[in-house]
Order: C-alpha cells, then sequence, then structure tokens
C-alpha cells in the first residue's frame, strides 16, 4: 500500500512538474538565471497539517494559502548587467537599480533588487535557480515580508486547468469591508477580462484604482494578486450562484472581505465633486523646492498660467500613475505645456525633511518630470488638508486641484482611473478638453 501511495505521489509531482516547468531558461548565464521566473510573498507561512504518521503529504508546484505569487523576468544586457522586469497582466516594471555580491561568511550570491521610487527592495540568495529572501519598506517600521523564487516557471498562481464555473467577464459592483460597520465599507467596481483560466483586470474606488491584477479562475475558486514593490495585493474569493464572496490582503497587515454582484446600475461618487473649496477659500502656499527655491502662490510665477497642483505621495502607485499622465500631456502637448504651471506636493513617510528631499530628487530625476514636486508634510490626509485648508477635506492620494489663469478653482479631482480601468482614456480626454478651454 505505502509503494502504490509513493509511486502515485512521484507521478502526480512529476505531471506538476511538466505543467509548472513550461517556459525554459538559458543555461548559459554569469549570475542569475535569465527569463521569467515566479516570485511568491509569503504573507503567513503554510504549515502541512499532519494527521498521522502514516500520512504521505503531497505538496503540489502552485499555490498555497497565504502566498501572493508575482512574475518578473531577468534580461541579459550584457555578459554581467542584467535587470528585472515586474509583470502584473500587461504592465511590465523595469528594475535597473540591482546589487549583485558575494556574502563570503555563507558563501552564497546575493542580491538587492531596488524599487527606488517606492524606497524598497527585494533582498535574495540565490542558489541556481532558486532564490531566497525578503521584501523590505524602508519607510515602515520592520516592515519585512519574506520571499523565494525559482526560474523557469511562468504560471503565476497555479499551472492546473479546471473548468472554470463561470466567465467573470465585465463589470462588478462591489462592497469592500462587509465585516465593518456600514459608514466603514468601502465603494468598488471591479472590472475583469477572463480568457479561459486566465483572469486580469482591477477594482476601481472613489479614491483610485488597485492598479494592474493578473490571476487565475479554477472552477469556482478565483485569484487574483499584483505586486509593484509599493503595495501587495492578494485577492481571493469563490462564486456563490449571481455573486462573488472573497478575502483581500494587503500586505501581511491588513485583510479584509468583500462581496461583488452583477448591477448595471450601480455608480461611484463622482471624482470631480468629492472635494470642495471653502466658501470664500482660496489657494495659496509657501515652500521650498528640494534644491532651496522659493515657490510661492500667488506670485508673479504663476501669472497668466493654468495652474495644476497634485496631492501626492511617492509612496503611491496611483500618484506615480497620475504623475506619468501630467508629464507625457506636457510633452505631448508643447503648446499647452507653455501655459500651464504644474507643481506636485508630495506628504512622504520620511521623518527627516532633507532625506525627504534628497528622495524627491531622485523620484523626479528618475522618473523625468519636467514640473516642480515639493515636501509638503507627513503622509496622511490630515497633513493634506493642514497644508491646502481652502480644501473642506481631502479624500485622497492623489487630489487634483485645477486653477485657471484668474487664480479661480475650476476643477478639484479626487483619485486617479489610471491605465488598468476603462476610464483612463475618458479621463484624458476630459482633462485635455479642460485645459484647452481654459487658454
Amino acid at each position: 500500500m505505502i509503494h502504490k501511495i509513493l509511486i502515485n505521489s512521484f507521478i502526480l509531482i512529476l505531471s506538476t512538474l511538466i505543467l509548472g516547468r513550461c517556459v525554459t531558461t538559458d543555461s548559459s548565464y554569469t549570475r542569475v538565471a535569465p527569463g521569467v521566473w515566479r516570485g511568491v510573498l509569503e504573507l503567513e507561512k503554510y504549515r502541512v497539517p499532519v494527521n498521522d504518521k502514516d500520512t504521505v503529504m503531497i505538496l503540489y508546484d502552485q499555490f498555497k494559502p497565504g502566498e501572493l505569487p508575482f512574475n518578473f523576468e531577468v534580461t541579459y544586457i550584457d555578459d554581467e548587467r542584467f535587470y528585472v522586469e515586474i509583470i502584473n497582466g500587461t504592465e511590465r516594471i523595469r528594475l535597473d537599480s540591482i546589487q549583485y555580491g558575494r556574502d563570503r561568511s555563507q558563501a552564497r550570491d546575493t542580491m538587492n533588487i531596488w524599487f527606488p521610487e517606492y524606497q524598497s527592495y527585494i533582498h535574495a540568495e540565490i542558489r541556481g535557480g532558486v532564490m531566497q529572501g525578503e521584501w523590505v519598506v524602508t519607510t515602515k517600521e520592520d516592515y519585512r515580508i519574506p520571499f523565494y523564487a525559482h526560474a523557469g516557471r511562468g504560471y503565476r498562481f497555479t499551472p492546473l486547468k479546471e473548468t472554470p464555473l463561470r466567465d467573470l467577464s465585465g463589470s462588478w459592483a462591489t462592497l469592500f469591508g462587509v465585516e465593518k460597520k456600514p459608514e466603514e465599507q468601502e465603494k468598488a467596481i471591479g472590472e475583469f477580462k477572463q480568457q479561459g483560466n486566465h483572469l486580469e483586470g482591477t477594482f476601481r474606488t472613489e479614491t483610485g484604482d488597485y492598479r494592474f491584477l493578473e490571476g487565475t479562475v479554477q472552477g469556482r475558486k478565483f485569484f487574483l494578486s499584483c505586486f509593484d514593490g509599493a503595495h501587495a495585493y492578494l485577492f481571493s474569493g469563490s462564486i456563490r450562484n449571481d455573486s462573488l464572496q472573497g478575502e483581500f490582503r494587503s500586505g501581511h497587515r491588513y485583510q479584509s472581505l468583500w462581496t461583488a454582484w452583477r448591477d448595471p446600475n450601480y455608480t461611484l461618487g463622482a471624482a470631480d465633486s468629492m472635494t470642495h473649496l471653502k466658501q470664500g477659500g482660496k489657494i495659496q502656499f509657501s515652500v521650498k523646492t528640494p534644491e532651496g527655491k522659493d515657490l510661492v502662490f500667488p506670485s508673479a510665477a504663476f501669472d497668466n498660467k493654468i495652474k495644476v497642483f497634485t496631492v501626492m505621495g511617492t509612496w503611491c502607485p496611483n500618484c506615480r500613475d497620475e504623475q506619468v499622465f501630467l508629464t507625457e500631456f506636457l510633452k505631448e502637448n508643447p503648446d499647452l505645456a507653455k501655459e500651464m504651471a504644474v507643481v506636485g506636493f508630495s506628504f512622504e513617510r520620511n521623518k527627516d525633511v532633507a532625506q525627504a528631499n534628497a528622495h524627491l530628487s531622485a523620484y523626479k530625476k528618475k522618473m523625468g518630470i519636467p514640473f516642480e514636486i515639493v515636501y509638503a508634510g507627513k503622509a496622511d490626509k490630515e497633513s493634506a488638508a493642514a497644508f491646502f485648508p481652502a480644501l473642506d477635506k481631502v479624500m485622497a492620494f492623489p487630489t487634483m486641484i485645477i486653477i485657471d489663469k484668474q487664480n479661480q478653482v475650476r476643477q478639484i479631482h479626487t483619485g486617479f482611473d489610471g491605465p488598468a480601468t476603462s476610464k483612463y482614456a475618458d479621463f484624458k480626454q476630459k482633462f485635455t478638453r479642460l485645459i484647452q478651454e481654459l487658454r
């Protein structure tokens, strides 16, 4: 009997390895194996259940509870230099800030992969086609999540192909935090595209979106994840008749429950009418740029300009999406750019102002941002509201304030529907039209 179990176990493991290793790697490399890798953040350690001493446990080479998987690709520039691209659906995030060396005490190769915009990094020891280490966020106190990766594994959650119970493509009315009080729950709209077992999409909320999610549907179960160096998102759930029931995890410190259903009439609050200018309120500020230059409004520097002031943080991926949009808009519309003054007001996690300013300079250079980014305070909505007391509140990072040439506030836009959403193209059109009207 035991021999039969062992034979069956071997067959199952071999089958899974064949399915899982559909991506091959080039064996001619000097440091890290090139090609696609499967990385995993261990939000909680997986414990093998043991019923009795004769139990034979088979750990399939696939998704386990408490794991957040993602894919990345290693590409060599020459014999020694390489870069890494994080893959989330159609998004690729190129990482060139890589430190590679050898731990002499352990006789192992080590590597740090930096996400400079978000001040985080992956530290890993490398042994052949395996990495082991942790993801570290330097701006949070003792924020470390165990990490491991295997070369040549092109799947995300699992290589299995169990027939999906249904196609989840389309829009889903969503409520996050169903375990909380009604006033603490958050409305959202899930936007999914499914092809066979493969699932991609995002969730739009009234304060932003969850960016590029990728995953799988297996029978009645589904899973989605995203890792971009700033956030680690894991969604899991079940298909229940005409609804979805699931759990959301952000990193290893936050968990919440959510539900979704089909409703073509379900809407979110209008982004342009959620934050208001107080009666008689005037936008004004006096700050210094990271280089020490005074920036004051109102002042001659902003006269006869269309002003775009954005409340942001470098730790915020939605804010990064907005900065990319503004940078591209200015480059693609040089005539309009001459009549605009754009400033990013960054609320940072760095407690030291000098360190925050140094990071802002590096952030601006790294992203090729052509406008000023200034330190405005610590990273919370209360600080942002105190910096802009003319606003009734600040609900989200980012928040965009558009002011005409006569210094009248024309629009306050809460949140940002980024490129992962169905509303991104519509936002670009409306923004362009408004700027043209204000010329």
